[in-house]
């Protein structure tokens, strides 16, 4: 079992903090706790620097440890499991400290930090928080999601892989999940499996805290066309789950899922913070190519920035009113938004690049890999279609499409 996070080692920030003094101590505690040589390298802008530095397991553990004890890296989490119980908009002004020196959480992490430890947080029993949070703190585990199937698409409800109960109260596993990002790296999963056949779809669904490392676990990467193998199918084949990491009650697990559900569409839909963002990134280069002189392309480019700093805006004013620990449907606005706009970006990128579209065998250049992962948002965390749904009908009031099946079994659903 991983320690507990040392209270001794956690920051003392009241929650009230005005924001220039929290940034101010935030940036104080980095600049006396980060190596010297990280340190010079960012005060130079030396970023390649850092990133070596990151990429030393050693060296990169031993940080995420003393950040993890500092309470940085879970700021909103209550302070009895390591966080500093900073309501959302708070904690941004802390991520965005870390962020000026490379300093915050890798992205290989979101699926644990940003989804996993609010899941636990909200249903997990004591001792799966003591089990699994200090962990989560101190990215000692990298986490993966165990929701989509082959045959069920956007209607995650509608999942098939099966767990059935033995007399000794543990579960057997029988199934495959897809699209799971770094499932072929993770140590857990968050899995979603049928437990009760004879329910309603959504009824008859049970989470589960998922040891990739139990046998009859095989991921099998997924070639991307970027040349990434970031996602993954895995087969689930008699694997044995002790009820113990069972999370929330048996029959419940769609309940636990929209909490998985709702973090995730808040962490897709950009950080809650107003000021440089990719539309910056895109103008400089605009401005290398001379592809700024265009003034269709131009427009299209000042209409981008516009977008991107309402987006900016309305995901401050979301965390400030509603918080990040219990998002709203709100979040489905803001996550269909930053998907549009990231499309819109890699479009404009793959017109401003030269080379964009026609490029030499090796490396993708940069440009090029943002124009074939373009969909990633508008897929990633529920589809653009399903957010519109979910706009349409929590947020507007519209009627939901008839669904005469609703309260059948799940076993004799699609007979008729």
């Amino acid at each position: 079992m991983t320690p507990s996070v040392s209270a001794a080692d956690r920051l003392d920030l009241p929650t009230d903090l005005p924001d220039d003094r929290l940034a101010h101590a935030v940036d104080s505690w980095l600049r006396d706790n980060l190596p010297a040589d990280w340190l010079a390298a960012a005060d130079a802008g030396r970023w390649a620097e850092v990133a070596a530095i990151l990429a030393d397991p050693e060296r990169a553990g031993a940080w995420y440890d003393r950040l993890g004890d500092s309470g940085l890296a879970t700021a909103t989490w209550p302070r009895e499991h390591g966080g500093l119980a900073m309501p959302a908009d708070r904690a941004a002004i802390i991520t965005e400290q870390l962020r000026r020196y490379r300093a915050e959480r890798p992205d290989r992490d979101f699926v644990g930090l940003a989804l996993a430890g609010p899941t636990i947080l909200e249903w997990g029993t004591d001792q799966q928080k003591a089990e699994r949070l200090p962990a989560l703190a101190r990215s000692r585990e990298l986490w993966c999601q165990l929701f989509s199937e082959p045959g069920a698409g956007s209607d995650l409800a509608g999942l098939s892989t099966r767990a059935v109960q033995r007399e000794d109260g543990s579960w057997v596993v029988n199934g495959q999940k897809v699209w799971s990002s770094y499932a072929q790296y993770a140590d857990y999963g968050m899995l979603l499996a049928r437990t009760d056949p004879d329910a309603p779809k959504h009824r008859g669904i049970t989470y589960f805290l998922l040891d990739m490392r139990t046998p009859g676990v095989d991921p099998r990467p997924l070639r991307q066309m970027t040349g990434d193998a970031e996602f993954n199918e895995v087969f689930l084949d008699e694997v044995v789950v002790p009820d113990s990491a069972r999370l929330g009650p048996v029959g419940q697990g769609w309940a636990v899922a929209i909490t998985t559900l709702m973090q995730e569409r808040n962490g897709l839909s950009g950080r809650p913070a107003v000021g440089e963002g990719e539309v910056e990134r895109v103008v400089a280069r605009a401005l290398e190519t001379g592809a700024w002189q265009d003034p269709l392309l131009r427009d299209r480019l000042l209409q981008a920035f516009v977008d991107e700093r309402v987006l900016q805006m309305a995901t401050v004013r979301s965390f400030t009113e509603t918080g990040a620990e219990q998002p709203t449907a709100e979040g489905s606005m803001r996550k269909l938004a930053h998907a549009v706009l990231s499309e819109e970006l890699a479009r404009l990128g793959s017109e401003i690049a030269p080379d964009a579209l026609a490029w030499e065998p090796g490396p993708v250049p940069e440009a090029v890999h943002r124009f074939l992962a373009a969909k990633t948002y508008s897929i990633a965390g529920g589809t653009s279609e399903i957010q519109r749904n979910i706009i349409a009908e929590r947020l507007l009031g519209l009627p939901k499409d008839p669904d005469p099946e609703r309260n059948l079994p799940f076993s004799q659903r699609g007979r008729g």
